[in-house]
């Protein structure tokens, strides 16, 4: 364990801002699971291997004598349609079905992909070398490559132009529609099977378009994709499915947790930290969610409420119970807040 970097500032200076480039690229990956999550309700697996796909189409431009650059408008068009294909042939038939089915059928695609990838380039690691240069400040003492500021603005570019896609256009409209109640806007005339194709197209473009930027700032393999899914998934757990800026800010964070661990425990253990940290926020989340299993399961809230007949424990229940909610459901819980106050006061005179 190395702690010299927080005895040197220039160099969390460094990792920070390393860590906060990278990040916008893991926040571009992770949105496009929240959205075919939040769409659908299909955890994807196969995230990861969509975006070495991504980088290898960019890679087999590279090959070609085309610039890399190129990729990040080749690879998402072709990733589109790579998308769509996986929607009709094995997706559609998951759709609303249970969770655990939609992770079984994505892993076998992962699998599959991963061979794929295998047998077309082999298993070495490989580089769309982009010959951008390098960005030098503070006097020489931080290194930033242009590549990852490349990375960083067409990530942005991309998240941006995807948020005025879906709030201007129509098939935006209908998908936005759909992840609200996909029964309801059925019945309202909405293609279902056309905005989950196309939502699942969606996530598979933005995935190309980061699998172009994976090759142009980093380097690829065919057995790389599973931390791509492990850190979308950790950062959509944290932010939430419909929480752009939460997307966006939980990548940065873990950008430079990475970043940070490189640096303190080594390259080796870089990924392993990754993995940590998926363990403990889900250890994290599983105390929380038993918490207010508790609280529920103890109180019948909605019973005892109405009823003149609560004693003090019972009133005390209720009122942990929505203050623990409270801000999920700001104003209910305010007045049945004020009116358990009432009646403890009431019982205590």
């Amino acid at each position: 364990m190395d702690l010299l970097i927080f005895q040197v500032p220039i160099l969390m200076v460094q990792a920070s801002l390393d860590g906060i480039l990278l990040g916008i690229l893991f926040a571009l990956i992770a949105y496009g699971m929240a959205l075919q999550w939040g769409v659908m309700n299909i955890i994807n697996i196969a995230q990861g291997d969509l975006v070495i796909l991504g980088g290898y189409i960019t890679y087999f431009m590279y090959l070609s004598g085309i610039h890399p650059a190129l990729g990040v408008i080749v690879a998402p068009a072709i990733m589109y349609f790579v998308g769509v294909g996986l929607y009709k042939l094995v997706i559609n038939k998951v759709v609303d079905r249970d969770l655990f089915i939609s992770i079984l059928a994505t892993f076998g695609i992962s699998i599959l992909f991963m061979q794929l990838m295998n047998f077309a380039f082999g298993a070495d690691v490989v580089l769309a070398n982009s010959e951008f240069g390098t960005t030098m400040l503070f006097n020489n003492s931080v290194t930033l490559p242009n590549s990852k500021l490349f990375s960083a603005i067409i990530s942005i570019i991309f998240a941006i132009g995807l948020v005025v896609y879906m709030k201007k256009s129509k098939l935006g409209r209908a998908i936005r529609a759909t992840a609200q109640n996909a029964r309801a806007a059925k019945i309202l005339g909405v293609d279902t099977e056309k905005v989950y194709a196309a939502t699942f197209g969606i996530n598979a473009a933005l995935c190309g378009v980061a699998g172009a930027l994976v090759a142009i700032t980093f380097t690829i393999h065919p057995y790389m994709g599973l931390p791509y899914t492990i850190r979308s998934f950790m950062i959509v757990i944290i932010a939430g499915l419909r929480n752009l800026p939460g997307v966006a800010v939980s990548g940065m964070g873990l950008g430079m947790f990475e970043e940070f661990a490189d640096y303190i425990l080594g390259t080796e253990f870089r990924i392993g930290s990754v993995f940590l940290l998926l363990v403990l926020i889900l250890v994290y989340r599983r105390f929380k969610l038993s918490k207010k299993r508790f609280v529920i399961e103890t109180f019948d809230t909605k019973k005892n409420i109405g009823s003149n007949n609560c004693q003090d424990k019972k009133i005390i229940h209720c009122l942990n119970y929505f203050l623990l909610r409270a801000d999920l459901r700001k104003g209910k819980s305010s007045v049945k807040i004020i009116i358990l106050l009432l009646q403890l006061l009431n019982r205590t005179r």
